[in-house]
């Protein structure tokens, strides 16, 4: 979907495709075919911007074989889908049972992510609509903080690897006039864990193709504050690549027994789902909801959060809510300016099935239903916020 800024620029919308398991391309087009083109025929779009995401065997096949990446551009075409922006967090298996802390490997230390990110690259310079000249990809925070923090050698090692990647961006643009960023995604739990910490990462790179994708359930789930996040990322000179619009788990009062019955329903074995709370001495957390709500992990005398990517337009029932106040002042300082600081929007609620039982969908109808009713949601905000949609 795209929308005219007042300044005239165009900022795209998307839905992320990683809600959808696919590991090789085989998978990839039944994406587009059983739950993109439905979605965007209940939007009763002519066209809908698709966040994609290529797992790495998919990715491969496509920088291998020519014949099929054309193809793959055609069937984009012909299903009325477009792509600006690529998800290049993870790598492989988000499909899988059980996730958790394997989403972060490879991570910026290893050679697979420079190699799998470069691919996106290519990929994504291939894909773009013929009247685009921008693409963004999202990738993870340099690492999971563990062993990274403190290891002087691993942070030496990311930042090269990120130097390289720019210049092979660099080269990319020269050679097909289409101009790619990168987005490191600040993650809790990560060494880039709010924005806040990615900008020394960030400044010590030094390129403007390699910047920051702001997620705004990974915002909230910090408890950092839009304003202050984003006023300091422009006082840094950090570009924001692209923002995903995400809402997060809140409990307003964990120390009630009811409300740590509600939480535990969220607790489950597919996804880590952080927990943070903000208390006088500083941020406090658990790698994982089950921690939080199983004892004394954390203090409950103020409000928790968990990262838990719920719908934007279902809520949970009370006694919890949703981070979405948080999504709307973030989109609002992004886009509601007399110039916006990011043109790249992606809804990105990958966790649909593991909601709890009650409340996942059943079939693909009511998935494409809730994903066009997200899509709904915020193209209303960015109406509100003075855009214009276009056809």
């Amino acid at each position: 979907m795209r929308f005219r800024h007042p300044d005239g620029s165009t900022v795209h919308l998307a839905y992320c495709t990683n809600v959808h398991p696919a590991e090789n391309l085989d998978g990839v087009r039944a994406q587009l075919r059983d739950h993109c083109e439905p979605v965007r025929r209940r939007l009763g779009r002519d066209r809908l911007g698709i966040g994609l995401w290529l797992a790495r065997d998919a990715a491969r096949t496509l920088i291998n074989d020519p014949a099929e990446l054309r193809a793959l551009r055609s069937e984009l075409d012909s299903r009325g889908l477009e792509v600006v922006t690529l998800n290049g967090f993870p790598y492989e298996g988000f499909g899988a049972d059980e996730v958790k802390y394997r989403v972060y490997r490879p991570d910026w230390t290893e050679p697979d992510r420079l190699a799998h990110t470069t691919d996106l690259a290519r990929l994504l310079a291939a894909l773009l609509p013929d009247d685009a000249t921008e693409g963004t990809i999202s990738t993870l925070p340099l690492a999971w903080r563990t062993p990274y923090d403190g290891d002087p050698e691993a942070a030496r090692t990311a930042r090269s690897a990120l130097i390289t990647l720019a210049q092979r961006l660099d080269a990319l643009a020269e050679m097909t006039g289409k101009s790619i960023r990168i987005g490191l995604e600040p993650e809790p739990g990560c060494t880039v864990e709010t924005t806040a910490d990615a900008i020394a990462p960030l400044t010590d790179v030094g390129h403007d193709r390699i910047g920051i994708c702001v997620d705004t359930c990974h915002l909230a789930t910090s408890f950092e504050d839009p304003a202050t996040a984003l006023d300091a990322l422009a006082a840094a000179g950090i570009r924001i690549v692209k923002s995903q619009l995400s809402a997060a788990l809140h409990a307003e009062d964990p120390h009630l027994p009811e409300v740590r019955t509600a939480l535990a329903a969220f607790a489950e074995p597919r996804f880590l789902h952080q927990t943070r709370t903000s208390t006088a001495a500083g941020l406090r957390g658990t790698d994982d909801l089950d921690e939080a709500v199983a004892g004394r992990a954390l203090p409950d005398s103020t409000p928790w959060r968990a990262h838990f990517h719920v719908p934007l337009h279902a809520p949970p029932a009370p006694p919890l809510t949703s981070t979405l106040p948080v999504l709307r002042d973030t989109l609002a300082r992004l886009v509601g300016g007399p110039a916006p600081l990011t043109r790249h929007l992606e809804v990105e609620t990958y966790t649909w099935q593991a909601l709890p039982a009650e409340l996942r969908p059943r079939t693909r109808t009511q998935l494409a239903d809730g994903i066009a009713a997200e899509l709904t949601l915020a193209r209303d905000l960015l109406v509100d916020l003075g855009l214009k949609e276009l056809p």
